[in-house]
């Protein structure tokens, strides 16, 4: 319904008062209210919340209140809201039970989580219920990040007296996250395992299990994890590492009393994620780069800028390049972010004639946007030219096509900076990616 151009769900603030206050009780971004964070839109299958097939936007929390209610939608995009349609269900009640407790949300971030601290989703004084937890990470680092324990603290205590086995068992999941939906927890938004930027969601309801609070409760994750060696003081790749990662959170609980919580809810641009992408060439640019078979613009709904859309018909001398230049020295990830689709091929990739990754398959049955990453290094002042040649096909493919829309080197943490493990590393003879 939306138009382009429109703002996105990100950027739409979800406020909710009750009795007259001044304070909102639910301060939420409209979709990570709806467990669909990054701004993406996705399916959410659970008994609170309900998106199906991330187009409608639905939850069940029930919300009392004595005096009035007012919910309010606050548009922090610079962009028009094009379309905003909304259904509210109310009962009428004579009375309340004189100690009911009232819901509240509340959104928090740390882009990216801080060192030496433990990720906070929620601190109040009060006494009630927690209910819920939806957790979004964007990494910053290769490997898993999910190694840090929940540790939530009731009633003021020093020690948590819930402290867990890692973030993945929190969510009800094992050996790691990936997409699911289900009543009472659920993975709805993940894109790739162990790749620097990749994108994990997660909610976890507390419906059948609430964590009840007579004075306040403290709810936190630690940031633990595995990381690369390179980004190791001694080398060496192991799982209890602090990571560096953007952390978002949104909490869910019912209590008497008002809560106590004072940090603002960040604006929009502040909640947009920020680029880790230190060089970006757009394919667009080098439309005349390519062996044989047409090469043209097309513009789809994943990108800014219109991708290249390349095809030969046959996999002899197809090929496609983009050149780039590097001024300082510096670690950096160079990956390609791409299309796939039904009738693309298989390329390997070179680096001034070097082979780098593995064969890249970019058939799937549906369009679909997906980064590859291919090289982790230091690289050299100088100019390098990246490329693509076509090795053949998926056998469910239809063709040998190819659609790029950039090519991006990546930042990595200044902690490789520091440690310099790889720096007189010659790439060349060893090209190495990190996961």
């Amino acid at each position: 319904w939306a138009k382009n151009g429109s703002a996105d769900h990100q950027e739409m603030l979800l406020r909710m008062f009750w009795d007259d206050s001044k304070q909102p009780a639910v301060e939420v971004p409209v979709g990570d209210f709806f467990a669909n964070c990054f701004g993406k839109r996705t399916e959410v299958i659970s008994l609170p919340v309900i998106v199906e097939d991330g187009d409608s936007y639905n939850c069940f929390w029930r919300m009392p209140f004595r005096k009035s209610a007012k919910i309010e939608i606050v548009n922090q995009s610079e962009k028009p809201i094009s379309l905003l349609y909304y259904n509210i269900d109310w009962i009428k009640l004579k009375k309340l039970p004189i100690n009911t407790p009232y819901f509240y949300a509340r959104y928090r971030q740390e882009y990216p989580a801080q060192k030496g601290k433990d990720y906070l989703v929620l601190e109040t004084q009060g006494r009630g219920h927690y209910v819920g937890t939806i957790l979004a990470v964007r990494t910053r680092s290769p490997a898993w990040f999910g190694e840090g324990d929940e540790k939530i603290y009731i009633d003021n205590e020093q020690i948590p007296s819930i402290w867990g086995t890692g973030t993945e068992d929190y969510f009800l999941s094992a050996w790691g996250l990936k997409k699911t939906s289900t009543p009472y927890f659920g993975v709805p938004y993940f894109d790739q395992w162990g790749i620097i930027g990749g994108h994990t969601s997660a909610y976890r309801w507390h419906l059948n299990d609430p964590i009840v609070f007579t004075k306040g409760i403290k709810v936190t994750f630690e940031h633990y994890g595995w990381i690369s060696p390179d980004e190791n003081p001694d080398y060496k790749s192991t799982s209890w590492n602090e990571r560096e990662d953007d952390i978002s959170s949104v909490a869910f609980w019912y209590q008497t009393g008002k809560p106590n919580f004072k940090e603002p809810v960040p604006q929009a641009k502040e909640r947009r994620l920020p680029s880790l992408d230190k060089i970006i060439l757009y394919a667009k640019d080098f439309i005349n780069r390519h062996g044989q078979g047409e090469a043209n613009t097309q513009k789809l709904e994943f990108y800014d800028y219109p991708q290249i859309l390349y095809q030969p018909p046959s996999p002899t001398n197809a090929w496609f390049e983009i050149s780039f230049t590097i001024h300082k020295k510096e670690p950096l990830r160079l990956l390609i972010n791409a299309t796939t689709s039904y009738d693309f091929g298989r390329y390997k990739a070179f680096l001034n004639g070097i082979q780098i990754g593995e064969t890249m398959d970019f058939f799937t049955e549906t369009v679909q946007n997906k980064e590859f990453h291919l090289l982790d290094f230091w690289p050299d002042p100088g100019d390098y030219t990246l490329r693509l040649e076509c090795v053949g096909k998926n056998q469910r493919s239809e063709g040998y096509f190819l659609g790029i829309e950039s090519v991006r080197l990546r930042e990595r943490r200044p902690r490789v900076q520091k440690y310099g493990h790889d720096k007189a590393k010659d790439w060349r003879k060893n090209p190495v990616l990190y996961r």
